[in-house]
């Protein structure tokens, strides 16, 4: 069984694509296929990243996610809160076979308190498999299966109370 982390705590309902009948407000941010980086930098003056875990795992410690990933004899997992001026709005686990850190891309690794979305969309070579919603106690969740140059990795976003999600989708400087 894994052990419990700031995302398996407490478990997730994935919902099917015929149940997500939401409100477009909060659809467009669940279905951002865009850097989430770069949408929450539009609604506050500096994102930070504080990691809370980064290291190596095994797949007796992957919950569902292992079903979304190829098999590998380790995973590098990070954890990070996601700040919008200081203020706490994403919780991010990435789960990445060992498998995918190969090459330039070994430096995923090492990108410690820099938000993820700056490495993954600071290129070209990013595609989207497929985008899942869920809910956790009050807070929308969603998983991607990203592919880095064709090689997988599998992050998971729980959308704190505080995040822009929930609130009116007003752009920092408008009135």
């Amino acid at each position: 069984m894994a052990d419990d982390t700031i995302l398996t705590s407490t478990p997730i309902h994935w919902f099917s694509a015929d149940e997500t009948d939401l409100p477009d407000d909060i659809l467009s941010w669940l279905i951002e296929v865009g850097s989430m980086t770069r949408r929450f930098e539009q609604h506050c003056q500096q994102v930070s990243v504080a990691p809370s875990r980064e290291c190596f795992i095994t797949a007796e410690e992957l919950d569902d996610e292992s079903k979304h990933l190829p098999v590998s004899e380790k995973y590098w997992l990070r954890e990070i809160v996601l700040y919008g001026d200081n203020i706490p709005w994403l919780l991010g686990r990435t789960v990445i076979p060992a498998e995918t850190l190969t090459g330039p891309d070994r430096k995923l690794v090492d990108v410690g308190t820099v938000p993820l979305g700056r490495y993954l969309f600071s290129g070209n070579n990013l595609t989207r498999d497929y985008i899942q919603i869920g809910w956790q106690e009050s807070r929308w969740v969603r998983r991607s299966l990203l592919r880095l140059s064709g090689k997988p990795l599998l992050l998971t976003e729980v959308f704190l109370p505080e995040s822009p999600v929930y609130k009116t989708n007003k752009i920092k400087g408008e009135k």
